[in-house]
This record gives structure tokens, C-alpha cells and sequence, in this order.
């Protein structure tokens, strides 16, 4: 039986639905927590990818290419540990929800996903729909960058190009769920695919001997890693695997920063186009996002354009072949410890979320 979904915001519970009637951003209804102390971390079913941690997961494993488990590597030149999100079947850190989403969607009996992206996402949920035998619409910007456009359509989904901003790109997407077009498999909203981003705080722990970082660091666009490590390393607190939560600090790109121009007021910045992966302005979490950053301490800041192009090259010319977006986690940490978010000697750990294949 697929699990229930709930509303923070007014209590009501659903079998299914993509956001509940009030408008909020829906939660599973139980969050499974293991009972019992943190296993020695190398008798974790590492073959099970994410569903090592299964006792923390409200999906079934239904539908996998054996993602997770990502290089967790020393960083010397940024005194920083990078976590190698890009090493993943589809090149990015989406694959991680992805594969939860479309357990899901199996669980359900669901036959048409869609979805909304700039590129990455869509390619992971085009991939994990061919390998679960499930049709998908992919809803992209028209300038979206033909590597990502390829891998959607040799996934043998349906790109549909849409002229506009980002927001029109989702918009089109709504209308044609409202419609009854397909099931939203939205990285941005639906609960499954926070399940599975979460999983990367699950692996960062267990890599570390169960010890969470002092910081954690990840491009934030929707929120979809930032928000899912959140809930990852809370569970693991939660649960008594960690001690303590790590502070959870956000890259934005400026021109499109809500919610480092919310707590630092920053708003006229230039646009920042390089970082294409995250020019979200509305959020659909933000609360919860910012809820985040206050739990933990945490922090938001904005990078310009040129501060990523430089950071890109430095990880390149370092062997880290990403694409631009992740160049803001990197391009940040020097920024928080320019600002004293960050002192010198502290244990950093920034994801590295999309492969420079797909640039």
C-alpha cells in the first residue's frame, strides 16, 4: 500500500494529489525512523544504492539503475570535502529523487508522468520513467541546452518546448496536469522526490563514520537538494545516528536569489545566466527553506556571474568536470568565509551536483 500524504499547513491527508487543496507543498503522512543504534557503516547494503538506508525511506525500491553512493573526496585548495553528485546515471544529483519518485509512481499504478525542468531533472525523470516502463512529458524551456534536450528524447519521452521564462515553462506544465495529462512528478513539489535527495545526508554521515560535517553547502534553486539534506541529516539526529545537524548554507545565482535577497537584501544585483540550473524566483518551498536555514544557522548568498565562470575554472582545471550551476557551492564557501559564516579549519562538505558532460 502506497504511503499516505499530509499537509503541514492544515492537517488534511491524502492518498495522492500533487499539493494539497489549500495550495501548500503536501509531506508524507509517516516518516519512517529506525529504531535502534547507527550500524557499523560497512555493513550498509551498499547494492541496494539508496535503499541501504530503506528504514529512513517511505518508497519502495520499484525502479533503480543502482544510483548512490557518490565519491565523497578531499578538496585541499577549497579546505573542503566535495561530494561527486555528477558521478550519477543521468550526470546529476536528481537521479537520487528520481528513482524515489518513480517507485512511486509504480506504487500508484501511475502510466504518464510529467514534469517541468530546466534540463537536469527532466533527464533523470525521462530515464527512471523508460526504465520503469512508464510514458513521460517533459516540459522545457526552449532554450533548454540540446545535451539535456538528447537524453530526454533518447529516454523516448516527449520534450515540449515552451517560449518564455521558467515560470511559463511551469505554468504550461500545471495546465496540462490540471488537465488530467499525466501524474506530476515534480522535482519542486512532490514529496517522493524529497525522499530521495534526502539520501544524500544518509550517505555523507555513513561516509564519515556517522560524524555530520559543521557545514554542508549546495546550489539552491527550488531546493530540492537543500531541503532534502535538511530532512536527511534532521532524520538521522532524529533517529540518533549523529550527534549534531550541520549548518546548512545555499548558493544562490544574483538576479534570481529570493531568499538570500530575504535575509541579506541584495535584490540589485546583475543576472547571473550562467547558472542556468537554478534561476528559480519563486520557490515553491520557500518556507520551508527558510525554516531550514534557521534551524541550522544557516545561510543563503548569491554569486555573480563572473564569481561562478572563475570557480568553474578552478574546478576543472582541478578535475572536477561539472557544469557551471555547481560552480556556485564552491564560488559560496569563499564568500561565507569572507563573510565569518565559515571560520578556517572548520569541516566543510559541498555537493557538486551536475556533470560538465551535459554542459
Amino acid at each position: 500500500m502506497p504511503a499516505s500524504l499530509s499537509c503541514p499547513a492544515c492537517g488534511s491527508e491524502f492518498e495522492d494529489r500533487w499539493r494539497c487543496t489549500c495550495g501548500a507543498p503536501l509531506r508524507f503522512a509517516d516518516r519512517p525512523l529506525p529504531d535502534g543504534p547507527a550500524p557499523d557503516p560497512h555493513e550498509l547494503e551498499r547494492d541496494r544504492g539508496l535503499w541501504a538506508f530503506e528504514d529512513f525511506l517511505p518508497v519502495g525500491r520499484e525502479v533503480t539503475l543502482g544510483e548512490g553512493w557518490t565519491p565523497l573526496v578531499r578538496a585541499d585548495e577549497w579546505d573542503a570535502s566535495f561530494k561527486l553528485e555528477y558521478v550519477f546515471p543521468t550526470g546529476s544529483f536528481k537521479d537520487r529523487g528520481a528513482a524515489t519518485t518513480l517507485s512511486r509512481a509504480v506504487e500508484l499504478g501511475v502510466d504518464t508522468v510529467v514534469e517541468d525542468s530546466s534540463g537536469n531533472a527532466g533527464a533523470a525523470i525521462a530515464t527512471y520513467a523508460a526504465r520503469a516502463g512508464i510514458d513521460a512529458e517533459i516540459y522545457v524551456p526552449a532554450a533548454v541546452k540540446q545535451s539535456k534536450l538528447r537524453a530526454i528524447e533518447r529516454a523516448g519521452a516527449t520534450p515540449v518546448r515552451v517560449e518564455g521564462s521558467r515560470q511559463d515553462v511551469t505554468d504550461a506544465c500545471l495546465a496540462a496536469v490540471e488537465a488530467g495529462d499525466g501524474w506530476y512528478a515534480s522535482h519542486a513539489w512532490n514529496p517522493a522526490f524529497f525522499a530521495g535527495t534526502s539520501t544524500v545526508a544518509f550517505e555523507v554521515a555513513a561516509q564519515r563514520g556517522w560524524e555530520a560535517p559543521d557545514a554542508f553547502v549546495t546550489p539552491l534553486g527550488h531546493g530540492t537538494l537543500f531541503l532534502g539534506a535538511y530532512r536527511g541529516f534532521r532524520a538521522l539526529y532524529e533517529a540518533g545516528w549523529i550527534d549534531e545537524l550541520p549548518r546548512l548554507l545555499g548558493a544562490q545565482a544574483t538576479g534570481y536569489a529570493p531568499i538570500a535577497d530575504t535575509l541579506h537584501g541584495e535584490a540589485d544585483a546583475d543576472p547571473n545566466e550562467v547558472a542556468d540550473g537554478i534561476q528559480i524566483r519563486e520557490p515553491v518551498q520557500r518556507g520551508d527553506i527558510l525554516h531550514a536555514v534557521e534551524a541550522t544557522d544557516g545561510d543563503v548568498v548569491a554569486l555573480s556571474e563572473a564569481a561562478v565562470e572563475a570557480e568553474l575554472d578552478a574546478l576543472h582545471a582541478r578535475g572536477f568536470y561539472t557544469e557551471p550551476t555547481c560552480a556556485v557551492a564552491p564560488a559560496a564557501l569563499h564568500e561565507f568565509r569572507a563573510r565569518g559564516v565559515v571560520d578556517e579549519g572548520e569541516d566543510v562538505v559541498v555537493a557538486l551536483t551536475g556533470s560538465g558532460l551535459k554542459s
